[in-house]
């Protein structure tokens, strides 16, 4: 069943066109991802789909009961409210609900023939199973834990980083669960862990979701189908991420056969167009006309291959190191490094060996102290213990704010800043227009001042400066964020082919497993382990350990919980054991009796003729069994009254 429908949408901003005349549908229980270079449209698509943009045309068709919620890239809060209270605020209606159901419950108990009262206990019952919010505590508590938010909940939203303010909002979205849920780079300023269990939740909840991401694992868990925005016009691939590329192979091998019947149809046309003098002739104008139609298509098609191809080439690329290297450059020589800040310790004891063409990502949980390793690398932070040996050599380091970049300066300011059109790039000697369209720069761009650009495209500039500075190092913090996955894979292929070290930053798991050699590992308190797993292996084995560990401590509980059982002393005799310990006895004696006679009459012929000897057997068969029973009890309860 559709809940959203868009027919027709064409949008076009000024001279620029965004979508044209495209057609799209969001299915109950879907979960869509929305891919594509930054500045194609995936965000007014996503607007225009919520109902906060309005198309240039065509129109989009959506239920007025339908409730449909977007996460904001910078959410606004009201300036009084504490995390706690921002979260309850947007669950007010889930709570109104279940106070709701608590009353109807009651009346219904009292007056349960009342059919009004039982479709009104039936429709919010089916509001709450709908989104889930009958443990509705247990679950703000849990995404407290789990989104690092516990420890603020009764600060105010507005004193929190942005990061921060957009997980209390990303939080209260996913407890609100609201019919069609929006999602705009979700996993930014998430860590790994953070993600893992956002793609539990919505997964197990069956969110319905539009979603905008470039974290590849992330599409390939969640999402059902991706649509790429793509010559202002919407492509749709079964399944995740991997699918997607596997599909557009498909389809790019599919264009480029069908390039090749047209390239064939062309000729024959061409041929008749320059030797039949009928072409003049009216009722042939068509025929011409198709002819010109042909070659404009043929003109456009190579393109459409070439630029799928160059795609699909970047992401199959996968390097896991180089083997065998015998002697290499040592950059740093790290003995016994300590730093905290604030009492909170980051590093304790950590040495390592960081050499040339080493490939390390530094991963683990937000705030654990991972971008302070690389500034203390850099030398902008001092150690509090141990020591940092650097070699001479030359870094390139980007960070998450930008700092090489002016506002004031154009592209070709940035890039020529001694003037002329030329950039030394690992070696190569490039027109700067050339390099820069590596980067997905039009030549129109060029004399754009940085500061007009948007946040993803300034990203794309300090990346694509920094492969025209001769370093043999390059540290980066969080380099993947706001960049799109076309970007991404051509920054990767920058990366592999960097023949100096490269430290980096990341919660990236697809661009880590395909960039990184090795892993300096993060694990909170001050602990930094080295490994050589890929990012997704170590997890996995982490989430089993955790598994192991928590089976291990299930069973040490309830071992402790049975020997605490058996040691623990007994004061006096429960109401039963009293009972039986005075009735007992007399029982007891009464079935010796009845024994007594039953094999008195099993003795005397006269008597089990009488009697019958079969009912007589079953009787006492009975009768001892009642009798061992009863004896055993009763002996068990005077070993407790000797112990007491």
């Amino acid at each position: 069943m559709a809940l959203i429908d868009l027919f027709e949408i064409k949008k076009q901003y000024d001279i620029k066109l965004l979508l044209d005349h495209v057609d799209f549908h969001l299915n109950e229980g879907e979960r869509i991802a929305v891919v594509g270079q930054n500045g194609c449209g995936k965000s007014t698509l996503m607007k225009i789909a919520l109902g906060t943009e309005e198309p240039t045309e065509g129109k989009r068709v959506v239920a007025n009961t339908l409730q449909v919620e977007m996460l904001a890239q910078q959410p606004r809060f009201e300036p009084t409210l504490t995390v706690r209270d921002a979260i309850l605020g947007e669950l007010s209606e889930l709570k109104a609900a279940q106070e709701e159901h608590a009353r109807l419950s009651l009346e219904v108990a009292d007056d349960f023939e009342n059919k009004l009262l039982l479709e009104k206990l039936e429709a919010i019952s089916t509001y709450l199973d709908h989104h889930n919010a009958w443990n509705l505590d247990d679950k703000i508590e849990r995404i407290l834990q789990e989104f690092k938010l516990k420890e603020y909940e009764n600060r105010l939203v507005v004193s929190l980083s942005g990061g921060e303010q957009r997980r209390v909002a990303l939080a209260s979205l996913v407890l609100k669960k609201p019919d069609v849920l929006l999602l705009d780079e979700p996993t930014n300023h998430l860590d790994v862990y953070m993600v893992e269990f956002l793609e539990e939740i919505l997964l197990k909840e069956k969110f319905t979701l539009l979603f905008i991401s470039h974290d590849r694992h992330f599409i390939d868990t969640i999402a059902t189908r991706v649509i790429e925005v793509e010559n202002q016009g919407l492509v749709s691939y079964k399944g995740g991420y991997r699918d997607y590329l596997h599909q557009k192979e498909e389809r790019m091998l599919s264009l480029a056969k069908s390039h090749d019947t047209l390239l064939k149809m062309l000729k024959r046309e061409e041929e008749w167009l320059g030797k039949s003098v009928r072409a003049r002739e009216k009722r042939n104008q068509g025929r011409k006309a198709r002819v010109f139609e042909l070659r404009e298509q043929a003109k456009k098609n190579p393109t459409l291959i070439r630029k799928m191809q160059i795609e699909l080439e970047r992401e199959k690329k996968s390097w896991r190191g180089e083997k065998g290297l015998s002697k290499r450059k040592m950059l740093f020589d790290v003995e016994h490094l300590g730093y905290s800040i604030a009492d909170k310790l980051l590093i304790k004891d950590f040495s390592t060996r960081i050499l040339q063409r080493d490939k390390i990502a530094i991963v683990g949980i937000n705030g654990a102290g991972k971008s302070t390793l690389l500034k203390l690398l850099l030398g902008r932070l001092s150690p509090n213990s141990g020591l940092i040996d650097k070699g001479e050599f030359s870094i390139g380091y980007f960070d998450q704010h930008r700092e090489m970049l002016n506002d004031t300066h154009t592209l070709i300011e940035t890039f020529c800043p001694n003037g002329g059109d030329h950039v030394d790039v690992q070696g190569a000697h490039m027109h700067v227009y050339a390099y820069l369209k590596t980067f997905l720069f039009p030549q129109e761009y060029m004399t754009k001042k940085i500061g007009q650009l948007s946040g993803g495209e300034k990203n794309r500039v300090a990346l694509a400066l920094l492969f025209t500075k001769n370093v043999e190092c390059l540290i980066l913090d969080e380099p993947t964020n706001d960049l799109d996955i076309q970007t991404i894979t051509i920054l990767e292929d920058k990366l592999i082919a960097f023949q100096g070290a490269l430290l980096f930053v990341s919660h990236d798991r697809y661009f880590i497993d395909k960039i990184a050699s090795k892993l300096f590992i993060f694990k909170g308190e001050g602990l930094v382990e080295e490994s050589y797993q890929s990012y997704t292996e170590y997890l996995e084995i982490e989430k089993e350990m955790q598994e192991l560990d928590a089976l291990e401590r299930e069973v040490k509980s309830e071992s402790k919980k049975t020997e605490l059982q058996a040691t623990k002393k007994q004061t006096k005799l429960s109401y039963k054991e009293q009972r039986d310990f005075d009735t007992l006895p007399d029982e007891i004696e009464a079935l010796e009796e009845q024994i007594r006679a039953l094999n008195a009459c099993l003795a005397d012929p006269e008597c089990y003729q009488q009697k019958g000897l079969s009912t007589l057997s079953e009787s006492l068969i009975a009768c001892q069994k009642e009798y061992e029973e009863k004896s055993d009890r009763y002996l068990e309860i005077l070993e407790i009254v000797e112990s007491l």
